[in-house]
């Protein structure tokens, strides 16, 4: 189900916030990693690690999603004239909304002097929000590439 037009196809393909995005992305999913590592190594007592790089590595993946999420409000903006929760992209949004709010769960769990056993266990679940709306957006990324396809296809003839 292709949500972009002709004209906001040709808008995204020229926004600044596209390239930004597509930058920023893989860098969120490299410190998503290596979050996940520390968390793991952490939690099964694989290695030595201090509980600090638990919290540090939270830290970095919740400013680079919040990063994202604010580049992406100015792609929306540029893209559909709404800064986020534009139609088009809905569910994104939600999805982005509910990751951001067990991101930022985790220091609110802290600061109120959760265990440590709980805040990687929230830790583990702040993780995966992201990868689930990670899919969304690659999901969404491989229909409108398709769509894209079409679109030239049809422009050809």
């Amino acid at each position: 189900m292709p949500r972009y037009t002709p004209e906001q196809l040709a808008k995204r393909n020229a926004s600044v916030w596209t390239d930004i995005q597509i930058i920023l992305a893989p860098l969120q999913f490299f410190i998503f990693l290596g979050g996940v590592t520390l968390n793991t190594l952490y939690y099964f007592n694989l290695a030595s690690i201090d509980f600090y790089w638990i919290s540090v590595a939270i830290l970095f993946k919740t400013l680079f999603f919040a990063i994202l999420f604010i580049t992406g409000m100015f792609f929306e903006k540029e893209i559909f004239e709404k800064w986020v929760y534009s139609k088009e992209f809905l569910w994104e949004d939600v999805g982005s909304t509910v990751a951001a709010f067990f991101h930022l769960l985790y220091f609110v769990m802290a600061w109120m002097g959760f265990s440590e056993e709980v805040l990687v266990k929230e830790a583990y679940i702040a993780y995966l929000t992201y990868v689930l709306n990670a899919l969304q957006y690659l999901v969404r990324i491989i229909l409108e590439k398709n769509n894209e396809r079409k679109l030239q296809k049809q422009e050809s003839f």
